[in-house]
């Protein structure tokens, strides 16, 4: 489902950008006004995940910030493919040749991005840089933009453990990494809490690292939930970018309930024919952690160090798109007493399983 990006040129300094960037495997879509001169500040420039725009998650919310950027803040931005088996190397130098390019901020999108973000941003240090998901790098010019993730998911668990028929629910993780235990860990303690240990989680990771396929194959989610649907789960959590679209598919197409995660997927037009079977999604603001550190920027006070957001800076939610999950009176009890005792320290949700 890797989209192929229209690259629209401006002037010999883009064509040079779109260039450098093809030579290291990316594909891009530039804003169709920008003929700043390389050197100047033109906007906010995004390095897609594994999985690239169009995955309806985590890669499209950070698009949805660029394009509020561009907008409201009146600047250009690009938007850089990944491909597939890339190095450091290459992220490094797509990264430098959007930072010489002129834009600012350059934005990883992903924890992949990690060393190549700490290698641009140590040669580049009058652009500021966002690593969106990791907080590893310490620089005076990045942002290390990171989410309570297991926060939201302890909600889709209480929500979980309030919704199923069958005792049995189901959580899939794209890759075994740090991350990605977050939102397991938070899943698995809101549905233990919510139910008293009597409803069980199957829960399972696509692939390892250094195979990220998991973020990106939506074959493996399908088979995945097909297999935790087989063995009696109703409601199916994925935290797996696009190979996420997988599970939706096979819960929706089994009449059972599916959980989306970093958007709300069930506003999703790629979903939309498995809206119904959405019972709510577990999201995070990516959108306005790229929006805020491009207005940072353009403020002239740029944001760095860690900039965390969580369930009390509504950093985190569980989504309410769907009017079948609003109407579940019982379940929004559950969810609404689950969110105020996070917020006055009652329940500490843990970050790893």
């Amino acid at each position: 489902m890797r989209r192929v990006s229209r690259i629209a040129v401006a002037g010999a300094a883009t064509t040079a950008l779109a260039l450098a960037l093809s030579a290291c495997g990316g594909t891009s879509t530039d804003s169709a006004g920008s003929s700043s001169k390389a050197g100047d500040a033109k906007g906010v420039a995004l390095a897609y995940d594994v999985g690239g725009k169009g995955d309806q998650s985590f890669n499209d919310a950070a698009f949805a910030g660029m394009q509020k950027a561009e907008k409201e803040l009146k600047v250009s931005g690009k938007d850089v493919e990944p491909s597939a088996g890339e190095s450091t190397a290459d992220k490094v130098q797509r990264l430098e040749s959007l930072a010489q390019a002129g834009y600012n901020p350059v934005i990883g999108v992903g924890f992949v991005y990690a060393d190549a973000v700490k290698q641009a941003a140590a040669k580049y240090k009058n652009v500021t840089f966002g690593i969106i998901d990791d907080e590893t790098i310490k620089a005076d010019n990045v942002a290390d933009l990171v989410f309570s993730e297991q926060e939201g998911s302890y909600l889709a668990g209480v929500a979980a453990a309030k919704t199923t028929k069958t005792n049995t629910v189901g959580f899939i993780g794209g890759v075994e990494t740090p991350l990605i235990k977050k939102f397991q860990a938070g899943y698995e303690q809101g549905v233990k809490d919510a139910s008293g240990g009597k409803v069980k989680v199957k829960s399972q990771f696509l692939t390892q690292p250094p195979n990220f396929d998991g973020f990106s194959k939506p074959d493996l989610g399908k088979a995945a939930a097909q297999g935790q649907l087989d063995a009696g789960a109703d409601v199916i959590y994925s935290a797996a970018g696009l190979a996420g679209q997988g599970s939706i598919e096979a819960a929706a197409t089994a009449g059972k309930w599916a959980i989306g995660v970093d958007s709300d997927q069930y506003n999703q037009s790629a979903l939309a024919k498995y809206k119904d079977h959405i019972l709510t999604s577990v999201t995070k603001s990516v959108s306005d952690a790229v929006f805020n550190l491009a207005k940072s920027v353009q403020d002239g006070k740029p944001e760095t160090g860690v900039v965390r957001a969580d369930l009390a800076s509504n950093g985190v939610a569980l989504a309410t798109s769907n009017p079948a999950f609003t109407k579940m009176t019982a379940v929004q009890a559950a969810v609404e007493q689950a969110k105020k005792d996070i917020a006055s320290g009652k329940i500490t949700v843990k970050t790893t399983p």
